[in-house]
């Protein structure tokens, strides 16, 4: 093959030729190169749903896998369960001869690069749940074949790409009495995601990827693959960096985001607003990036990633104190947020008991159905326990729904005026952009702003009829 070197505009050339050398990685470059290498995609989320598009779009036959029977059936019926990802998205893969949603592990057999989009939560310690890694890997381990390729995407502590999914791998191999060895036979790499559900203008080709493989060969045919289907990819060393860079993106953000929390505090206590602040800094170019506060936080990384890296350096003995206290902050939020309720409830002389809360978003951010490990939920929950009657709108989450933590018959209400002037208090707790503030403004009595969303309203209209409390 007389393809020149994978480059990216990272500048960080891959010569695939010279790292991979052996019969089945060589194959399995020429099919990389011609497109014709069949790419499996196991869990059909907010991640892989995303990727099969970008790797469907360039030409490969697309396996999706995903254990769950009713995103299989949506999918092949060309309907969207990810309402940001639209029905077009799934309208054209249904109806393509390359692409085929299954939840026949058998079929994995059949694909040449594997890529596990799984989840990694918390277990009930704030321990690593590699649950769904195993899970998903020994599926893979069970059809295991000479010249394929499995890539973990999964966020998750250095070391879990090496330590877990390749001995597993190995085991499936030897159960099968089949000599199989990674870097010769099959390939292993990690590559982190990288997704931001909701973020208009940012498919998931254009966001740089991070790849590195648990050798030379297998972080040389990752490379090569992504550099097909993602603008630019950056080559790392090793997987365990490519692991230990997604944390540090998250843990940076999640630092941050409690900094900011925490000011909020000190700030309120001094009679001065936080997001007024925040607007000075930013005017300063250099030196400073802009972070908000908020309601706690949500999503499938910040909360969660943290603690993956905490949880591995417990175990070489040391401590990540600014990992553990951040943490302690943002999960402070949501009480705090329900303590400024039952205060401004009692400036207007009325108890939490009793009093109907009317919260405006269920998704961990705007314009999104996404509610994983959203602060609603917890707020909600915090709400019920002091005796309130609690309601809530979410123009894209009708009915809620059932999560790991937190389960609650409700469905979302119009924010009608009768809806808004009963309420004794209006919980704002995600900013979407459909939602009417100048409508909440005018027929509110109270409204516990944690988002800053009242703010254009008031300043646009010269106040508004609501009593608005910055939480």
């Amino acid at each position: 093959m007389n393809t020149p070197m994978t480059t990216s505009k990272f500048n960080r050339p891959i010569n695939a030729e010279d790292m991979v050398r052996t019969p089945d990685g060589i194959a399995l470059l020429e099919k990389i190169r011609l497109r014709t290498a069949r790419v499996a995609v196991m869990g059909l989320g907010y991640v892989g749903l995303p990727l099969v598009q970008a790797v469907h779009d360039v030409g490969y036959p697309v396996i999706g896998f995903d254990i769950d029977r009713s995103k299989v059936e949506l999918l092949n019926a060309g309907k969207s369960y990810l309402k940001h990802l639209g029905d077009e998205l799934t309208a054209k893969l249904a109806g393509s001869d390359r692409f085929v949603a299954t939840d026949d592990a058998g079929v994995l057999a059949d694909a040449d690069i594997i890529i596990l989009c799984v989840p990694t939560p918390l277990g009930e310690h704030r321990e690593p749940d590699l649950s769904y890694v195993t899970s998903s890997t020994e599926i893979v381990a069970r059809v295991l074949r000479a010249g394929q390729m499995v890539i973990l995407e999964s966020t998750t502590y250095p070391g879990t790409t090496r330590d877990e999914v390749v001995p597993l791998l190995h085991k499936g191999a030897e159960r099968r009495n089949l000599e199989l060895n990674s870097g010769e036979h099959f390939f292993v790499a990690y590559s982190p995601e990288r997704e931001d559900p909701g973020r208009a203008g940012m498919a998931t080709s254009m966001i740089p990827k991070i790849v590195g493989g648990i050798d030379p060969a297998s972080g040389a045919l990752a490379t090569e693959f992504y550099c097909s289907c993602i603008d630019n990819v950056y080559p790392v060393p090793s997987a365990e960096i490519g692991e230990a860079a997604k944390l540090l993106e998250n843990i940076y953000r999640a630092v941050n985001i409690a900094l900011v929390n925490e000011l909020k505090l000190v700030f309120d206590k001094m009679d001065i607003d936080i997001w007024e602040v925040i607007e000075a800094a930013k005017t300063k170019p250099f030196g400073f990036q802009a972070f908000y506060p908020g309601p706690g936080l949500g999503g499938h990384c910040i909360p969660i990633d943290p603690f993956y890296l905490a949880w591995k350096a417990k175990g070489a003995g040391l401590e990540t104190k600014f990992i553990e206290l951040a943490g302690e902050i943002n999960q402070h939020m949501p009480a705090h947020v329900v303590a400024r309720v039952m205060e401004s409830l009692n400036d207007d002389s009325k108890s939490m008991r009793g009093s109907t809360i009317l919260v405006i978003g269920l998704a961990y951010k705007p314009n999104v159905d996404d509610v994983r490990e959203s602060p609603a939920a917890e707020i909600i929950k915090l709400l019920h326990e002091h005796g309130s009657i609690v309601k809530y709108h979410d123009p894209h989450i009708s009915t809620f729904p059932s999560m790991r933590r937190y389960r609650f018959n409700l469905d979302s209400v119009e924010l009608t005026e009768s809806e808004l002037s009963s309420a004794d208090c209006v919980l704002i707790v995600t900013d979407h952009d459909a939602i009417d503030w100048s409508h909440i403004g005018k027929h509110a009595n109270l409204i516990v702003d944690t988002r800053n969303a009242m703010a254009k309203t008031i300043e646009r209209e010269n106040g508004c009829h609501a009593r608005v409390i910055k939480a």
